[in-house]
């Protein structure tokens, strides 16, 4: 009997992730892609404004600190997060701006206060993609030894606290604390003013912050991380969810679980949205969508794709490996690094019975089931998100020109269908999400 759609009273959001010359190795060769794009303004203002056409309620910036040889062209020369979000504020109106930065190897302070800068620059629109760094190399960026660099389990305790401190400073100052009377020479009321004072096991941080609270209340946080440590973070603090959308029933899993998660923590799961990553290649035909995705997949060599399969797993060497042979047994590789991802890529592996060469190419030239013709890709769109797979997508670019295709070509369909949104909702990021205003923690305890 055929699954029976849900009708939702809210509507399917969409962000877009701006990736430079792109998350494929070898894309940055394509001859419709400038060598330099993922340092070029105008290409990351082009596709903020682009997504912003199509009533996207995100731009968002991936990041990493840590490169070697191996790393792909994109992380080998591109924007900190921080910096580039507050050139797009000034070039967008509406769309909000989420940027990645990791609670391994930075200082809550600095952060909290980046972040509530950039909601004041954008009015309202700024958002934290939380995530904790994998690569345990990084360590040598940041003073430290290999062998400093916390567990996968440790990870998440340190970003977990560091959350709660961020958090705390945003509260630093009630929302009219501010009060600026020049007749009796009163710049700030002494009583809405809070010090944090945060002793915990991993930091030491007094406060107060020495910026306001925005118009949103808080920068939005996204957590990205889909190992039960990450979930686990995710539903306790955060308000949206960046995850891989491997297929329908997989995501349909991850959706319960969260939801599940989040009611938990006494939570309302309908605040916390989850988001799905996926990289449609749209043709007007099948095969003018094949003819796509071909030209990229011409471009990686097998020892390209083995260099990107390795990342994943710490830079882990998969030249030692015949590649034709069965995908090799990696014991605990990876279970430090991208864990949910590592253990994602062991599994189909195995349960496919794919060689190495098979999966290293499948890791670096993907091909999902949103591939096709737009209207294809605008019911696969619908059937996620009715079938309670998602909420929104967070749209990659896999081929050039991906990001035009799917606002002028997809995002009518679902306006039409009255799925989607004609116009932006709200003038902050929470309010497009339909999120409420985040109160400060002392509003709450002195009710």
């Amino acid at each position: 009997m055929e699954e029976k759609m849900m009708v939702r009273q809210d509507k399917i959001r969409f962000g877009a992730i701006i990736h430079g010359v792109g998350g494929n190795i070898s894309g940055w060769r394509h001859p419709k892609v400038a060598s330099n794009q993922s340092v070029s303004l105008s290409f990351y203002t082009q596709q903020a404004q682009k997504a912003e056409q199509g009533k996207f309620d995100v731009a968002f910036i991936a990041d990493g600190v840590f490169i070697n040889e191996k790393s792909i062209p994109h992380f080998l020369n591109r924007f900190e997060p921080l910096t580039i979000l507050s050139a797009l504020a000034v070039a967008t109106k509406n769309i909000g701006l989420v940027g990645t930065v990791s609670t391994s190897y930075s200082e809550p302070f600095t952060v909290a206060r980046q972040f509530a800068s950039l909601d004041h620059i954008s009015g309202g629109r700024a958002g934290w993609n939380v995530v904790t760094t994998p690569l345990e190399s990084t360590a040598l960026n940041y003073n430290k030894t290999i062998e400093q660099h916390p567990s996968h389990a440790e990870r998440y305790q340190i970003a977990e606290e560091y959350l709660e401190v961020v958090k705390g400073l945003w509260d630093s100052w009630d929302d009219n604390a501010f009060v600026a009377d020049v007749e009796n020479d009163v710049f700030f009321d002494r009583e809405k003013l809070h010090t944090l004072n945060h002793k915990g096991q991993y930091f030491s941080v007094q406060g107060p912050l020495n910026i306001a609270r925005s118009r949103q209340g808080q920068p939005v946080i996204f957590q990205a991380g889909s190992s039960d440590a990450g979930i686990r973070l995710a539903a306790k603090d955060a308000d949206a969810i960046f995850t891989h959308g491997a297929s329908i029933e997989e995501s349909q899993k991850f959706y319960k679980k969260v939801k599940a998660e989040v009611k938990a923590f006494g939570r309302n799961p309908e605040e916390v949205k989850i988001f799905p990553g996926i990289s449609p290649i749209i043709g007007d035909t099948i095969e003018e969508a094949e003819a796509k995705y071909q030209e990229i997949v011409a471009l990686v060599s097998i020892e390209r794709a083995l260099a990107y399969l390795g990342r994943y797993f710490d830079h882990h060497d998969f030249t030692q490996y015949d590649v034709d042979a069965p995908f090799p047994e990696l014991g605990d590789i990876g279970a430090n690094s991208f864990r949910s991802t590592t253990d994602y890529i062991k599994k189909y592996a195995r349960e496919e019975g794919l060689t190495l060469r098979q999966v290293a190419l499948r890791e670096a030239t993907p091909k999902t089931a949103f591939f096709g013709t737009a209207q294809h890709i605008a019911n696969l769109v619908q059937e996620w998100f009715e079938k309670e797979a998602a909420d929104g997508f967070i749209i990659g670019v896999t081929v050039p020109g991906a990001l035009d295709d799917f606002v002028d070509k997809v995002v009518p369909i679902l306006q039409e269908r009255g799925l989607y949104k004609e116009e932006y909702e709200a003038d902050t990021l929470r309010g497009n999400l339909g999120l409420p205003f985040k109160e400060s923690r002392y509003i709450k305890q002195s009710v």
